[in-house]
């Protein structure tokens, strides 16, 4: 299986009528191959690659078997990408089956642990997967800004550790932009833009339009030390970056 569902984040949208499907990837170059172009030392640290399942090891090992299969998910989609979509496409569609037996809307997430541009991915005769499935929402954090993507692709800007510029980018843009926050109590307000509890679910295409989405440092994010996770007294003023 290439999807997976069952984050406790995810199944909060449940009780919004949605069945949201991940797809995990090996974070930035972890399989040998990049996946993450724009990723930055404090996103590293925190990736969620290592939350859940995924971040508990035996004693002395490096590794285990949920990171392994992503890995091998990873090299199959660099080395066999046509059979990878193929595959791709089909549990999309047993997915929709499955979520319209369960009353809910299907929607996906293919960057759960990575940040590809699925926009550019061909499957078959069609320019990518939101065209082969144009009526199904699709949805992801990217830390590449100005990306031209379909209707049915929602993207919402990650803020890190040096990647200001592009904040300020995706602010005028007209992005929401995630920023990870280190108390549980967050601003009312960041950057002129008013911050919107990101915790609530996972649903960003819900969120509304030209927020701050505001996410509570968790696991390894707890102890960043490289701005990744904003302190609120240490805001930057992006205005200021984008008037010099």
């Amino acid at each position: 299986m290439l999807l997976t569902r069952g984050n406790p984040k995810i199944l909060k949208g449940q009780k919004q009528g949605f069945l949201t499907s991940i797809l995990h990837l090996a974070p930035a170059d972890l399989s040998g191959y990049q996946t993450c172009p724009k990723a930055t030392a404090g996103c590293k640290a925190a990736c969620l690659n290592t939350a859940g399942r995924g971040g508990i090891f035996k004693k002395g090992e490096s590794t285990n078997v949920i990171q392994q299969a992503r890995i091998r998910k990873t090299r199959r989609f660099f080395e066999h990408r046509e059979q990878f979509m193929q595959e791709l496409a089909l549990e999309i569609q047993s997915t929709i089956k499955y979520a319209e037996k369960k009353g809910l809307v299907p929607v996906f997430r293919l960057n759960g642990t990575s940040d590809i541009a699925w926009e550019k991915i061909r499957i078959g005769a069609y320019r990518n997967i939101m065209e082969a499935f144009p009526n199904v929402q699709f949805y992801d954090y990217t830390k590449v800004v100005g990306r031209t993507v379909p209707s049915n692709y929602h993207l919402t800007f990650s803020a890190a550790d040096g990647n200001d510029a592009d904040v300020v980018k995706a602010i005028e843009q007209n992005y929401n932009v995630a920023v990870v926050f280190a108390d549980k109590a967050l601003p009312n307000q960041y950057e002129g833009r008013p911050v919107f509890n990101g915790d609530e679910s996972d649903l960003r295409f819900l969120d509304p339009a030209q927020v701050v989405v505001g996410l509570y440092a968790k696991g390894k994010a707890k102890k960043d030390r490289t701005g990744f996770v904003k302190h609120v007294i240490n805001i930057v003023d992006f205005s200021r970056l984008s008037a010099a």
